[in-house]
């Protein structure tokens, strides 16, 4: 349902009493996001006994909520665009991408359009509107300035056997780091839990009480200011191979949001994941290529 130019006017019921409007909209009209709608809330385009209000203003019962969504507002539909998406592998189970560093993985706040979930859409139809139609068949995610290999799902049954995959860490994942400094040992296991930072909310940091978060490491190469390392998660937590290198004070090169040495380019690159294959039950290894800036490195 496209909710563009989409107008309506209902009361508050009895059993919605106290809830935020933010919540109730969303309820009410699934086919955007909560944050969508608290944009729309923001703007005024969804008004409470003709009073414009904030996202977390909280109802009374018999109040009058009307909805006006601008005719040139952007709804969460997915906009196929021709995008320089380099596919290393595919058959009619899954797909392998080698996704770019700088681009997004799928449409969010400031990040619309140019997505790899709008690039994966113009090549291929039918794809499983899962978890939600701007993630067709994504199973899993990069940071937007990591590259490296991507799993995308063909179909919904492909979809949940991945998923499963790696909900029991049944996936071997491979990076390359370029960190800053040495190393005394040729390998190690950082065994730090991970959780949001109490200071800023965006960051991630090695906290007690966070959740469980083990890396492995080994040396490729040393450089005389920096190391080359071939990098396994064994958990997959957000941000965990920056907050990690972080913890032991060996930031990555280019890391600047975790205050690493400035680079053109964020040194973090997803070399390979191996997966089971949903239909074949065979072990299928999937690769990037090493980007160039590697290579110089």
């Amino acid at each position: 349902m496209n909710l563009s130019n989409y107008s309506e006017v209902f009361p508050v019921g009895k059993t919605e009493a106290g809830i935020r409007i933010d919540k109730l909209i969303s309820v009410r009209f699934p086919e955007l996001s909560r944050s969508k709608w608290q944009e729309l809330i923001k703007t005024g385009s969804v008004t409470v006994d003709g009073s414009q209000i904030k996202p977390s203003y909280q109802v009374s019962a018999g109040e009058r909520v009307e909805i006006r969504v601008p005719e040139d507002f952007e709804s969460e539909s997915l906009v196929p665009q021709d995008l320089p998406l380099e596919v290393v592998y595919e058959d009619s189970s899954l797909i392998g991408i080698n996704k770019p560093n700088s681009m997004v993985v799928h449409p969010g706040p400031g990040h619309e359009k140019d997505t790899l979930a709008n690039g994966l859409i113009y090549l291929y139809e039918n794809l499983p509107n899962l978890p939600d139609p701007t993630r067709p068949g994504i199973v899993h995610r990069l940071d937007k300035e990591t590259s490296g290999i991507l799993v995308v799902a063909r179909t919904a049954e492909v979809f949940f056997d991945l998923k499963d995959q790696f909900k029991k860490r049944e996936v071997d994942k491979e990076y390359l780091a370029l960190v800053e400094g040495s190393f005394d040992e040729r390998s190690g296991l950082i065994d730090a839990p991970v959780g949001r930072s109490n200071k800023d909310k965006t960051r991630m940091t090695v906290k007690l009480g966070g959740k469980d978060a083990k890396t492995e490491f080994w040396v490729i190469e040393e450089r005389e200011d920096s190391t080359l390392l071939k990098v396994k998660p064994v958990t997959g937590r957000t941000h965990q191979i920056r907050v990690h290198m972080n913890y032991i004070d060996h930031k990555i090169i280019g890391d600047s949001y975790y205050g690493g040495p400035t680079a053109e380019r964020l040194m973090l690159h997803a070399r390979q994941i191996t997966v089971k294959h949903p239909e074949k039950e065979t072990d299928l290894t999937l690769e990037a290529p090493v980007p160039e800036e590697f290579k110089d490195a």
